[in-house]
């Protein structure tokens, strides 16, 4: 009964995602402005008859970047400084379009004309602040190394980031940490911190009147908005480049700062923000309001379910045998259960980048991250529950005669499967909280509400994702309990 288990949830294997046979998709990153600036693509595509998918907030750039250049993606806005600073590195810092152009082309991406505005990079003081220092440039940040620096994660470590703007301008704050840029706005406001790093085009910096500091030195390069798009992808779909054309030069500063606000202040959807723009029919709600919301954590469901019971079959399939053979190699096992600490260890976020490479984005990436983090709690129970069964009882195994394996599915594997159980009960309540992370890398599930409701500041948002992942959690548990009630004997289950 017990090793049966894993055929209950690999049989959703077929429900993963394929890349192979999937239409065209604009991607965005974990921001405001991304999201809209897509909604934009999809929309204007869908004006020249073409179809595409937009996977929301996959994350950083360098997921983006990457999803692109293995075609998991066909077209994502980004800007010209960060392809010079962060992901062309061959290049001068302040490149012209005409150079980035044939240097994209030699890897097959292409570069559109500039959208019409220019989001860069900033530092900025609250007014206050601002006004009792006396600080209009980023040089008088340099006699005020008592000011709290709160940047953003990706700023810190970008290559046109905080590092050379340190070295730029000779700052030694006595106190930085890393922040997601939209938290760093709240932690400003109640005055957590002094300093944040921000888009020029940020609806926040009006609302909360921020000094936006000169660039006295002029560090920060142009960051221009653009489309990045696969070049074989347009020649396939004429619509395609067709829509990149009609995109140029179509949005101002003003335009994408008003609808910045709208999103972020009005809590207005990207998706009407960006038809209203366009002048075009904003989406109307075929639902009433509580069927709309069911219907959509009954999507979420499905998609978290379809993570969860994959990456933990996978690990049935894999644990438990690996538990089998190293409770019965007492040297093997501590190698073995060291490895899969190991793993244990890594945190989400690293082990979802570095599988990207190898699985692309969606459900694949999360999947195995999954499976990894599985694999700890039920290799580690089943080697606790074998190598505690009573000596004596295995010497009478063998006086029997009984045949090895005869004595592990008849005697050994009964007895040990309420501590078993323990741990893949352990592993599937892991699993349910981890995997709202997937949606960082367009793996749906309970993390999309989640994420946006994070970048939006929309409590009723993070709700729809974490009450559903806390009620699945405690089901989960509750399932186990009865599977365990069922297949194990009472007297098994008081003595574990």
């Amino acid at each position: 009964m017990l090793l049966a288990l894993p055929c209950l949830v690999v049989c959703n294997m077929a429900c993963a995602d394929s890349i192979s046979q999937r239409g065209l998709v604009v991607g965005s990153k974990n921001f405001t402005e991304s999201v809209v600036l897509a909604e934009i693509v999809r929309l204007e595509a869908e004006q020249q008859n073409l179809k595409i998918e937009h996977r929301r907030a996959l994350g950083g750039t360098a997921i983006l970047w990457q999803a692109l250049l293995q075609n998991q993606i066909d077209i994502y806005p980004e800007y010209t400084g960060t392809l010079t600073q962060e992901l062309l590195h061959d290049l001068p810092p302040r490149a012209d379009l005409e150079v980035l152009r044939q240097r994209l082309a030699t890897i097959g991406i292409g570069i559109s004309a500039p959208l019409g505005f220019e989001d860069g990079y900033a530092l900025a003081v609250s007014s206050e602040i601002g006004d009792r220092l006396k600080l209009a440039n980023l040089s008088d940040l340099r006699t005020h190394p008592e000011l709290r620096f709160g940047l953003s994660n990706e700023f810190i470590d970008r290559a046109d980031g905080w590092p050379g703007l340190r070295a730029a301008y000779e700052l030694a704050p006595n106190a930085l940490r890393g922040l997601d840029h939209d938290l760093a706005y709240r932690a400003l406001h109640d005055r957590a911190v002094d300093v944040i790093d921000v888009y020029t085009t940020d609806a926040e910096i009006a609302e909360d009147h921020l000094r936006v500091l000169n660039d006295d030195r002029g560090y920060f390069p142009r960051y221009d908005a653009v489309l990045l798009y696969r070049l074989d992808s347009a020649a396939r779909e004429p619509a395609l480049a067709a829509t990149i054309r009609q995109l140029s030069q179509r949005i101002s500063v003003e335009d994408m700062r008003n609808m910045n606000a709208e999103v972020k202040l009005q809590h207005r959807d990207e998706s009407a923000v960006a038809a209203e723009f366009l002048g075009q029919a904003a989406p109307v709600e075929s639902h009433a309001k509580i069927v709309s919301l069911m219907l959509r954590i009954g999507q979420r469901t499905l998609e978290h379910l379809n993570l969860v019971g994959i990456s933990l079959g996978l690990a049935l399939l894999i644990g438990l045998p690996l538990g089998i053979f190293a409770a019965g190699r007492p040297a093997m096992s501590q190698w073995i259960l060291a490895l899969t600490s190991i793993l244990q260890t890594v945190p989400s976020l690293a082990m979802l980048v570095f599988l990207i490479p190898f699985l692309g984005i969606g459900a694949k990436p999360a999947i195995a991250a999954l499976f990894f983090y599985s694999l700890l709690p039920i290799v580690r129970n089943t080697i606790a529950g074998l190598t505690g069964i009573d000596a004596n009882l295995r010497d009478s195994a063998r006086a029997l005669g009984l045949p090895a394996q005869v004595r592990l599915l008849r005697i050994e594997l009964p007895l040990a499967q309420a501590t078993i159980f323990a741990g893949i009960s352990t592993a599937a309540v892991i699993n349910v909280g981890t995997a709202t992370l997937g949606a960082l890398i367009g793996a749906g599930g309970y993390g999309q509400p989640i994420l946006t409701g994070v970048r939006l500041g929309n409590i009723e948002l993070i709700l729809e994702g974490a009450i559903p992942a806390a009620v699945l959690a405690l089901l989960v548990q509750a399932g186990f309990t009865q599977i365990s009630a069922l297949l194990v004997p009472r007297h098994q289950r008081s003595a574990r």
